[in-house]
């Protein structure tokens, strides 16, 4: 969730007493708002998961404990890889720049993505050969 939402203010009491690993939610209906507290307090809100807490199968260094996450993070951090480090790709050499034109940074965008795409493919295909994302591009526009 953004920090800029705001969640159940009896939980919002609740999330300010939690300890590290543990996790306080509110249910209504199908939508679900969960809290769990780790490095810093993690926010969510979910229609498809419960609050059930999963052991990861990892021990903590410096406490020996089991490290248990929410159901809800687990399966956030298996599926959005992929998605965060597109974007992560895409930010770090952007073709995008300041114009009135919408259509036009539309497009600029969407070649991004093509770029990055493009450049993913090649390197799945050529596992032998290590191309990083600047150079790909420098030899896609001189191509």
């Amino acid at each position: 969730m953004r920090a800029n939402r705001s969640i159940p203010s009896d939980l919002e009491e609740d999330s300010k007493h939690l300890e590290k690993g543990h996790s306080a939610f509110r249910r209504k209906d199908d939508v679900m708002v969960q809290v769990w507290k780790d490095k810093r307090l993690v926010q969510m809100i979910s229609t498809i998961h419960d609050a059930t807490v999963i052991s990861t199968g990892r021990k903590d260094r410096k406490t020996n404990m089991e490290i248990k996450k929410p159901y809800a993070v687990i399966q956030y951090n298996k599926f959005m890889k992929g998605v965060d480090r597109a974007d992560e790709y895409l930010s770090y050499y952007s073709v995008l720049r300041k114009c009135v034109n919408w259509s036009k940074k539309m497009v600029l965008y969407l070649l991004n993505c093509v770029l990055f795409n493009a450049f993913f493919v090649y390197r799945t295909i050529n596992t032998n050969k290590k191309v990083k994302y600047k150079n790909f591009l420098r030899e896609v526009g001189r191509s």
